[in-house]
């Protein structure tokens, strides 16, 4: 057992917030309240174990027991930051249990786990630690780490009923998502959520655009290095200043991260810096081929305004979905920043509001029927196989496949300076449009400038952007009836550089009209006019050709560019109007393209970093457009 000092519940409230605001944040929310505090403390017994693996590495496990004499499932949580409080007594009894209210009273078994090499376990910690497809008997990952786990407790506990669930968002997702391959046979239902599955995509490398102010602030806490085992946490980067936007810039070309604020500290970093193009190593840390032989029902659940995760529920979804065709396999999409639907009621993000409690409806109409299913056989409708929420008219959808089935494809084609339109351009019709693009002077991505990385800058107003002469935009028409576009988006370019390489940045907007009237969490604030982003997405033009293929650019040579806007379930209503805006830079989210190619991006100089004139051909030979999935 682990004895720690006794600190008083305010303290520990605040050692609490203090570790959400420096690592990621944990499952504990405000969806918990005080009450619920005081029923952990009356209703439940913690118990601290050193869990042994198959290669004598012992992992730190926090078992909370009903008090109450019955059988009950098991809620496994494995994570990467930590299990604070630490200790028995009760006044390090966590403020909330397992994924919601309705849980922590139904009668659960909840198991929390500091994953191998982190906070009070053994061992040594990798990050997005590589699966093993043909292992010895001694050999580890997180699925023999999550097998030997579930061995243990369901032959050392007194009081389950033999039957497990694995659940965790984020990093934790990752570690659910690893933790059903070749599946233990008590575990019978897993919900990863907003799960990293492909490293090199879902966090930093974004088609090879470098996501500098989320790798930068991770790892300016993830990355401290621990001495295991300890209860410490990383401490939160002291940034010395509050402008985001300068912050970045005065930093300089991305070499000088390490000499001015990493020193030798952040292995991770070093990494970064070593793998710039998709090859082995990023390869060995994406999950996805790997999601084979699952033998348990499985609720992937994401949010459409993740700014951190969107790609990996959709990935790890689909994944899932070819790799294990038999079992029961579920996607949620929700209109969620990064873990809102445990963290918040989810009415609203930024300015945008979605008209009722989009957590609480999946919290009672989803997630607990899934687990009560599978865990208590519990008798409930099954799940759809896709649980989606339609943003614009605010409205949950059943559908039988993801995509849905009846859809169909429309071209929508940059038909001339600003103009969107159906109607693709005349065989003998030419036109494009040049810009210049200043790594110098970077289009800022957001208004909001926190370093935090703003939720609400995924639905952010983009009308500030349109006076800018390095930003490009093409819109239809007022719409006459309802669109609602639905599944990945195509982007198709004809582009031309006088460089040697650029980013291409793309977004969809949706453009309301001149009389929208306030949203009722925002009375005084106008949305005429507002230009709600949907998706946004970039390429680094030298992977146009394939991501472990860089290339440069022929100065004012003809390219074709083609990239995927992540998923969407949006509707635009009558009277709005669809918008695509093309730029170069998005700063300080998307790291400056020095514009003349460089081996290594991590080892350009200041005189690397140049203007160029870009273009987006649009003649009828050769037309630059977006293909859309209409929902009929």
């Amino acid at each position: 057992m682990i004895q720690f000092s006794v600190l008083s519940p305010s303290i520990l409230l605040a050692l609490c917030l203090t570790f959400l605001s420096c690592e990621q944040p944990s499952e504990m929310t405000h969806l918990f309240d005080d009450s619920d505090s005081i029923y952990i403390a009356e209703n439940y017994e913690k118990r601290e174990f050193q869990v042994p693996m198959r290669d004598g590495a012992r992992l730190y496990t926090a078992v909370y027991t009903p008090k109450k004499e019955d059988s009950y499932p098991i809620l496994l949580y494995r994570t990467p930051y930590g299990n604070h409080p630490y200790g028995e007594e009760k006044e390090h009894y966590r403020v909330g249990l397992g994924p919601g209210k309705k849980f922590l009273r139904d009668g659960y078994i909840f198991v929390y786990q500091d994953v191998r090499g982190r906070y009070m376990s053994e061992g040594e910690f990798v990050n997005m630690r590589p699966h093993q497809v043909d292992k010895s008997s001694s050999e580890i990952d997180e699925s023999t780490d999550t097998y030997d786990t579930v061995d243990w407790l369901i032959t050392n506990l007194e009081k389950d009923n033999g039957r497990v669930g694995i659940w965790g968002v984020s990093y934790p997702g990752f570690y659910t998502s690893a933790g059903i391959i070749d599946t233990h046979p008590a575990i019978k239902a897993a919900s990863p959520q907003a799960p990293i599955a492909d490293w090199w995509y879902d966090d930093f490398y974004h088609n090879g655009a470098f996501f500098l102010q989320h790798a930068f602030r991770f790892f300016s806490s993830f990355g401290q290095p621990h001495n295991n085992p300890t209860p410490s946490k990383s401490t939160a980067f002291d940034f010395p200043e509050s402008d985001a936007y300068n912050f970045f810039m005065d930093i300089g070309p991305l070499k000088n991260v390490k000499t001015q604020y990493f020193s030798d500290s952040i292995a991770f970093w070093d990494s970064l810096s070593l793998h710039p193009n998709y090859d082995d190593f990023w390869a060995k840390r994406n999950i996805l081929p790997y999601l084979k032989n699952i033998q348990c029902a499985v609720l992937t659940v994401g949010g459409w305004y993740d700014a951190e995760d969107l790609y990996g529920p959709l990935a790890t979804y689909n994944s899932i979905e070819i790799n294990n065709p038999t079992i029961e396999n579920t996607l949620v999409m929700g209109p969620w920043y990064h873990g809102a639907w445990i963290r918040d009621q989810g009415l609203s993000l930024g300015d945008v509001y979605f008209d009722q409690s989009t957590s609480q409806y999946f919290q009672d109409e989803i997630l607990f029927p899934f687990f009560s299913r599978h865990l208590k056989e519990v008798k409930a409708d099954p799940m759809p196989e896709a649980f989606v929420f339609e943003t614009g008219t605010n409205k949950w959808q059943r559908f039988d496949q993801w995509p849905p089935r009846n859809t169909v494809v429309r071209n929508f084609y940059l038909k001339s300076r600003n103009v969107l339109s159906l109607t693709p351009p005349s065989s003998n019709e030419f036109g494009a449009d040049p810009f210049i693009s200043d790594p110098n002077e970077p289009v800022p991505y957001t208004n909001y400038n926190d370093f935090r990385m703003p939720r609400a800058y995924m639905v952010e107003d983009q009308s500030h952007l349109i006076g800018r002469d390095d930003v490009l935009y093409y819109q239809t028409a007022p719409l006459e009836e309802a669109i609602t576009v639905t599944g990945p988006i195509e982007v198709n370019l004809q582009v031309l550089t006088s460089q040697t390489d650029a980013d291409w940045i793309v977004k969809l907007i949706d453009v309301y009209p001149k009389d929208h009237q306030p949203y009722p969490h925002q009375p005084n604030k106008t949305m005429e006019g507002y230009q709600q982003l949907i998706r946004m997405e970039a390429l680094r033009g030298r992977f146009r050709n394939g991501r472990d293929k860089p290339e440069p650019f022929e100065p004012n040579k003809p390219s074709k560019v083609t990239l995927t806007l992540p998923d969407i379930l949006h509707t635009f209503k009558p009277g709005h109007r669809l918008m695509i805006q093309i730029q170069s830079t998005a700063f300080p989210l998307i790291d400056r393209n020095p514009q003349r190619y460089v081996e290594n991006i991590f080892e350009a100089s200041q005189d690397d970093f140049v203007e160029a004139r870009h273009v987006i051909n649009r003649s009828g030979m050769s037309p630059s457009y977006v293909s859309m999935r209409l929902l009929q």
